[in-house]
């Protein structure tokens, strides 16, 4: 069984885009392989700036022969339809098979393909593959039709067995095909052909080229964090930061340098973005300062000055864009020691946020005023609350944050701090973005919550009031991660709030902007919010192993308003339902729901007056009796108190009462007056059971 090597040598692809290039070039090429009959073992992808490579191992050296049969035209059809026939089938008029079926006599071929050498296999899909890789962008060059990221100089394409090595032949705009290739730009001797490959992989090391990107990686990581652990410093950790500086050397040559000393009173945020940004350094801070002093550049080429040339230089670009940070950083202290955040907010009413919804500086009064509601609902006072909302996105209007529009928030808080606010003001300034994702961290102190709900409060109940909600995959205003940080501020802070209350708030506020709004009345537009949001904790829960109709079950009690009562609720009923006395109760419930809707449905009335035990006719019916009673006095008390574990474990008594009820009587009994009396038993079950959930929405 032969191997399959293959690489496509090109000019630098972009670091980003490697990664799922490899994974395509994989994915291609084994789907075709396996669509034109070939099987293998096992593949793997790589990927450097100047190359793809794949290698297939366990690759089958011949496609099976498949025979099928087709069925034709009838016996008797014109001579067109059966000409036709045969040229599809490729096959002569004696070949053809005469058959009698049900609906009359057909003509039957039989079409034999024969199986192809997998080097003729291989040569159709690595053309397909690479005529139809889809690189987001892509570019012609010379003569030739052929698009690819770069220019593609050579394709190796080579299969190995136990005979030997054997070039695969093929022709994609005559570039040069076979099983030579070459090392680093610099450092390696022209090109070389290799036969297999494990031969590849060493000979390109001895050529200063590391296949493996998580090889490159795993590299400039030791040595960095060991360069730095030598002088007593630590290299900040950043995972995006490695994989794309893998994806721009072929051969990782690490070296430290110094941050000029005029530079180190910088925020280290600043020092790190800069760095990272505009030269893709790592940056370097000592452990007992927290201060940035060093960084950490990868050259591709080892120099007879051990890089001593190399530092130099990027020391000196380095300079020149601290440079330009540091005057933005001291000009906006200026502005925040002495105007003050203020003078800020005032210039964001010459910045749209949207046409409908006004200026930046509207949606700050918005989101003030929103914020002094909110803070006695989250135990902040309500006149800091206010403040920092009204200076929480005055850093918009910064130098910095112009510059290094990511270091939003991070930048208030320094501002915040310059101009002597409060410290939980300059928290809340940073704090009130998040979260972002589902896995950030979410802010507890509680003006930074106050601020944080009002930001997304404000978000979501703005775009609903103009309809602009999320369509399919289109959610050009991030409202679903507005709401998922709604969510996740209220549960992960144990609040108690009203969501419809809160959003009327916010849409007081909405509808009193001066640019005014036209959209779906409010009494449209909040319930179907509320229902986005209520759709989007079903989402955040799954992964708590919550199932939706456990959500729906308990969405559909009073209380859906609040998203800590419905989240407690749906945690004791979801433990419950596991439990085979949870899971037998709601069969006996179903059982139960089943046939009194079908009675009241014939029967034209509601069963809901509660049975009488004088008309028990079996002692089942009357120990049934006597445990809804004491469900009753126990359910009850323990709802109101929250106390959904004890309701629970109070309805999980019912299940063995229950149970030997149904065992043991007949409800659509002959007699009318026993039977009304057990359906209104059966009512009496209805009623105590949908006092926890509404268990009608329970699935199964």
């Amino acid at each position: 069984m032969p191997d399959l090597l293959i690489e496509l040598f090109s000019e630098e692809i972009p670091a980003r885009m490697q990664p799922k290039a490899a994974e395509d070039l994989k994915k291609l090429m084994t789907d075709g392989l396996v669509e034109a009959g070939l099987t293998y073992e096992g593949a793997q992808a790589f990927s450097t700036p100047r190359r793809l490579a794949l290698t297939v191992h366990g690759l089958t050296g011949q496609s099976p022969t498949l025979r099928e049969e087709r069925r034709g035209p009838k016996v008797g059809a014109p001579d067109k339809a059966l000409e036709g026939f045969m040229r599809g089938a490729g096959v002569t008029r004696d070949q053809l098979e005469e058959r009698t079926e049900k609906k009359g006599s057909f003509y039957y071929a039989t079409v034999t393909t024969p199986g192809r050498p997998a080097a003729q296999i291989v040569a159709d899909v690595l053309e397909q593959t690479v005529r139809g890789f889809p690189w987001p962008k892509s570019m012609r060059w010379g003569t030739g039709s052929l698009r690819w990221v770069r220019p593609l100089h050579r394709i190796m394409c080579l299969l190995t067995d136990e005979a030997g090595d054997h070039p695969v032949a093929l022709n994609i705009d005559g570039i040069p095909v076979g099983q030579t290739t070459e090392g680093h730009r610099f450092m390696a001797d022209g090109t070389f052909d290799v036969t297999s490959f494990e031969d590849y992989e060493t000979r390109l090391k001895r050529a200063h080229v590391i296949l493996s990107a998580q090889d490159r990686a795993d590299t400039i990581w030791h040595d960095a964090t060991n360069m730095a652990f030598a002088q007593g410093m630590e290299v900040v950790e950043d995972p995006g930061l490695l994989r794309e500086v893998a994806g721009l050397v072929e051969w990782p040559v690490v070296l430290m340098g110094d941050i000029g000393a005029a530079f180190l009173d910088l925020p280290p945020e600043v020092l790190q973005t800069s760095m990272k940004e505009h030269q893709k350094f790592f940056s370097v801070k000592n452990p007992s300062t927290g201060r940035i002093e060093k960084f950490i550049t990868v050259a591709n080429i080892e120099t007879a000055d051990n890089g001593t040339t190399i530092l130099a230089g990027n020391q000196k670009v380095l300079a020149a864009r601290l440079s330009d940070a540091k005057f933005f950083w001291e000009n906006d202290l200026r502005v925040a020691k002495g105007a003050g955040l203020s003078a800020w907010t005032e210039r964001l009413g010459n910045v749209t946020f949207h046409n409908k919804l006004g200026s930046q500086r509207d949606r700050i009064a918005r989101i003030t005023g929103l914020a002094r509601e909110i803070a006695p609902m989250v135990g902040a006072d309500a006149g800091l609350a206010a403040q920092a909302a009204d200076v929480a996105k005055a850093d918009l209007n910064s130098e910095m944050v112009y510059e290094f529009p990511e270091l939003q928030g991070l930048m208030g808080r320094y501002y915040a701090q310059a101009a002597g606010l409060d410290a939980s003001v300059a928290a809340a300034c940073e704090d009130h973005y998040a979260p972002l994702g589902p896995s950030d961290d979410v802010p507890d102190a509680p003006v930074s919550v106050a601020v944080a709900l009002a930001d997304k409060l404000d978000t979501l109940t703005g775009f609903w009031a103009i309809d602009e909600k999320p369509t399919g995959s289109k959610d050009p205003f991030a409202l679903r991660r507005a709401a998922l940080g709604v969510i996740r501020l209220v549960l992960e802070n144990g609040l108690r709030i009203d969501l419809a209350t809160v959003i009327r708030k916010a849409d007081f506020l909405v509808a009193e902007n001066e640019d005014g709004v036209i959209g779906p009345s409010p009494d449209v537009y909040i319930p179907d919010l509320i229902s986005f949001i209520h759709d989007r904790l079903k989402v955040h829960l799954r992964a708590e192993g919550i199932r939706h109709d456990v959500i729906d079950a308990c969405l559909a009690m009073d209380g859906r308003h609040d998203l800590a009562l419905v989240v407690k609720r749906a945690q004791a009923l979801s433990g419950f339902l596991a439990t085979e006395d949870g899971g037998n109760l709601l069969s006996g419930f179903k059982r139960a729901n089943n046939i009194l809707t079908q009675a009241e449905d014939k029967d034209g009335v509601e069963y809901s007056f509660g049975a009488d035990v004088k008309f028990a006719e079996v002692e089942e019916e009357r120990a049934l009796f006597t445990a809804l009673q004491a469900a009753e006095t126990r359910i009850a008390p323990a709802m109101a108190a929250e106390e959904f574990e004890t309701a629970m474990a109070a309805m999980a008594d019912l299940r063995a009462p229950i149970d030997a009820f149904f065992e043991a009587v007949q409800v659509n009994a002959d007699n009318q007056i026993v039977r009304r009396n057990r359906l209104n038993m059966l009512g009496s079950i209805r009623k105590t059971c949908l006092q926890v959930a509404d268990l009608t929405k329970i699935e199964g």
